[in-house]
């Protein structure tokens, strides 16, 4: 595909302002549960996530014609970001919901926008979906907690540059990309269950969009034994925060110790210290002291180890432990699902994300360890 010479792109802007407000809470997703969150003195970091994006597109403002959801769903970050912008449709509360995405999406497309951007996680994507015509191409920003879909930008700011491309004019293949949810109520029980709600037209650019996520359970646990036992051997009084996975469950399981498989768990010499951790939970065990390392593990087939369900580590409790405490745990057979592409990073923080570009270092057998690249961007 390529962009539309000789006149402005018009890009739809639509965004959930509630979207990953349960990923630090350790509340497993968004949805439903925004109240309380919110209570928990969460902070929504959707606009922010959306900041990212748009700022790499605005050298070429004068390129655009942005049409965007009214209030916190566009316009005030459009405003805020000095984009010449129209305002499309009306909220009628002052608190978000499912029903204004469906229905405010419907009118940016009646519009006849050349791309619908928008953010949020796979309910967002499920909501789009089922609001707009067949071969509208779209683009979403990852804010979610839970992001199956393959309709989603590695991280903001490669959403911004795949932007770019096709404001400039660049040729751009077009494709289809699957929507996926799940259920979150068994999600919240430790149960996986994910569903096909259709499919979205998307820019194609693989350096820029995920992969659908893959499912299952490993089922190497000779190796997941041999790791943990190494684990075991170290000093005891190292602190691991252990992300989510079924990796990581793996190896607490042998350990003899009962961990969560969607949560973060932290151990030490042995004992669960906190199971299903939130973010605050973990920066107060860290505000005690002690040496730490956080373990990480690839999500299958679309390779994220920050920023995909495991918001609760975040950028300041990985700077706190150090990004050289940041490992990843991987079996061979994990590594090979991602065909070669690196470990992908979007903690966020793009300092952050930056710093720890490069090779790290993957737990992959006893004592065994395997160098495998990390990058903001697929390459």
């Amino acid at each position: 595909m390529t962009g539309i010479t000789g006149q402005r792109f018009r890009i739809g802007l639509i965004i959930n302002p509630l979207a990953g407000l349960g990923g630090q809470a350790a509340l497993k997703g968004s949805d439903d549960v925004a109240e309380q969150a919110l209570a928990m003195g969460v902070k929504p970091l959707a606009n922010e996530r959306v900041r990212k994006a748009l700022e790499v597109v605005l050298p070429y403002a004068e390129r655009i014609e942005l049409l965007v959801a009214p209030g916190p769903m566009g316009a005030d970050l459009a405003a805020e970001l000095g984009f010449t912008h129209q305002v499309v449709g009306e909220l009628d509360a002052q608190r978000t919901c499912a029903q204004d995405t469906c229905r405010l999406a419907a009118e940016l497309v009646s519009q006849g926008v050349d791309l619908l951007l928008f953010a949020g996680g796979d309910g967002t994507a499920r909501d789009i979906c089922s609001s707009i015509k067949a071969g509208q191409l779209v683009l979403g920003i990852p804010a979610g907690v839970k992001i199956h879909s393959g309709v989603y930008a590695v991280n903001p700011r490669a959403a911004g540059e795949l932007v770019s491309l096709l404001v400039r004019g660049e040729l751009v293949r077009l494709g289809e990309a699957e929507v996926r949810d799940i259920d979150e109520d068994a999600f919240r029980q430790g149960k996986v269950r994910t569903r096909h709600f259709g499919e979205l037209a998307i820019p194609e650019e693989g350096r820029f969009v995920q992969q659908v996520k893959q499912s299952g359970r490993e089922t190497e646990t000779l190796v997941l034994d041999d790791i943990a036992g190494w684990l075991q051997e170290e000093d005891p009084q190292i602190g691991w925060i252990m992300g989510p996975g079924s990796t990581s469950l793996g190896l607490l399981e042998a350990m003899g110790l009962e961990g969560t498989l969607l949560g973060v768990d932290v151990l030490r010499d042995g004992q669960l210290l906190a199971l299903d951790a939130t973010e605050k939970q973990l920066w107060k065990l860290l505000e005690e002291g002690g040496e730490w390392r956080i373990l990480v593990t690839a999500i299958g087939g679309q390779g994220h180890i920050l920023g995909r369900g495991n918001q609760q580590i975040s950028p300041r409790v990985v700077r706190a432990v150090g990004t050289d405490n940041l490992l990843v745990v991987a079996t061979k057979t994990k590594l090979k699902t991602l065909a070669g592409r690196p470990f992908l990073l979007d903690s966020g923080d793009a300092d952050l994300d930056q710093e720890l570009t490069g090779l790290r270092r993957v737990l992959s057998g006893y004592r065994e360890e395997m160098l495998y690249p990390a990058s903001w961007r697929a390459e």
